[in-house]
């Protein structure tokens, strides 16, 4: 059977599906991967062990290039004759289902893990929902990766309700516990990072992890650690991630806080995330839209105390006061009192995070969403007469 899996860009199929593909693969596909380049393209062939097609998606609203990528696809599923396409992403969820639709491919499936149009209004909105409404209809299944985003998909009549499924309780690929575990970390690794930061025991530390973006919350995270470094000079905040100044820019002011704060440790996006949970105090996930968002997942097993904004997708792991705190998005003054509270509550805060670790250990173990999507493979393959 051949599966086509397509995001917008690589750092996606790295990151998103990290094993996921080689797993179908070990199990008896043919697979090749889509997406557009970058820098992540070598990195996610190389982990994943299948061929990758470079088609040239944008991030953002092109209908020229749009117009090319989707001629680009359809040309390739004519001469491929894929049995399944399973896509990922919004502009690759769009064009690709829209390819797969045109070319008759038997099984068309889409993972919806966000949706940029609930952070937007007025006309740009109405294109993204109708890119949507077009998405759903090409599909023939849609994958919410949480309760809330189905919700969401429902009460906006984006598509009939029969189409919709969950995998598990959500999650696009579930997490990896060998990884995220304190203790298979390097001692050794460890100490170098405690090294590079300047680690000291007595500081209390905060984490944010992800783009460094307005959409992640940053300004009023950065906004709100000002106003608490200012009478705590033991905090400081560790964030973790590439700026990005074409699509969602912070303001300068913001940016330059970032880089000349000396409370402020700036780490480059890397791997070794659980490294740096593992050191941390307290996440925070200031997030204004997410679809179900992993880093909660990894600061949870990693039993690292966590505030994140009461939106959809973090409401799906985060339960206030059971397995963390939530504070109102955009809120600074909300978040500053959440903080506040979890500094002076840690013991409260360390019986959340071990709730949490309780809960994903039995729902979004990595294998168990593999096995679950492989599942959903074999029964629609079995449906089609494949």
């Amino acid at each position: 059977m051949k599966l086509i899996r397509i995001t917008t860009v690589p750092i996606s199929l790295k990151l998103l599906l990290q094993n996921q593909i080689r797993f179908m693969k070990q199990n008896g596909f043919e697979v090749t991967m889509i997406s557009a380049d970058g820098k992540e393209r070598n990195e996610a062939i190389q982990q994943e062990d299948v061929p990758h097609v470079i088609i040239p998606f944008t991030r953002q609203i092109t209908p020229l290039q749009d117009l090319i990528c989707l001629w680009k696809l359809y040309q390739f599923f004519k001469k491929e004759k894929p049995q399944i396409v399973h896509t990922h992403t919004p502009k690759a969820g769009l064009l690709g289902m829209m390819a797969a639709k045109f070319t008759g491919v038997p099984i068309r499936l889409h993972t919806v893990a966000g949706m940029p149009l609930l952070s937007t209004i007025g006309i740009k909105r109405k294109i993204l929902e109708w890119c949507e409404i077009v998405t759903y209809k090409c599909a023939n299944e849609i994958y919410p990766n949480a309760e809330s985003l189905k919700k969401f998909i429902v009460e906006n009549n984006f598509c009939e309700l029969s189409k919709i499924k969950i995998l598990g309780k959500g999650s696009s690929n579930g997490i990896n516990l060998q990884r995220f575990s304190k203790n298979n970390l390097s001692e050794k690794r460890l100490t170098e990072i405690k090294t590079a930061i300047d680690f000291n025991e007595n500081n209390f530390y905060l984490i944010a992890v992800g783009r460094i973006v307005k959409d992640k919350g940053i300004v009023e995270l950065i906004n709100a650690f000002n106003v608490l470094q200012k009478t705590n000079s033991n905090l400081k905040l560790l964030l973790l991630g590439d700026f990005e100044d074409e699509l969602d820019p912070l303001p300068i002011d913001t940016k330059n806080e970032i880089e000349n704060h000396k409370a402020i440790i700036k780490i480059n996006w890397t791997n070794e995330v659980e490294y740096y949970f593992a050191l941390a105090n307290l996440m925070i996930h200031a997030s204004h839209r997410e679809g179900f968002p992993n880093v909660l997942l990894q600061a949870g097993a990693m039993n690292c105390p966590i505030i994140c904004s009461n939106i959809p997708g973090n409401i799906d792991i985060i339960e206030h006061e059971k397995t963390g705190l939530l504070f109102e998005q955009k809120n600074e003054n909300d978040l500053m009192e959440k903080i506040e509270f979890a500094i002076a509550n840690l013991k409260k805060m360390k019986g959340m995070s071990d709730n949490l670790n309780i809960e994903i250990k039995k729902f979004y173990n990595v294998e168990f969403i593999h096995q679950e999507i492989l599942r959903t493979y074999q029964r629609l393959i079995a449906a089609h007469n494949l």
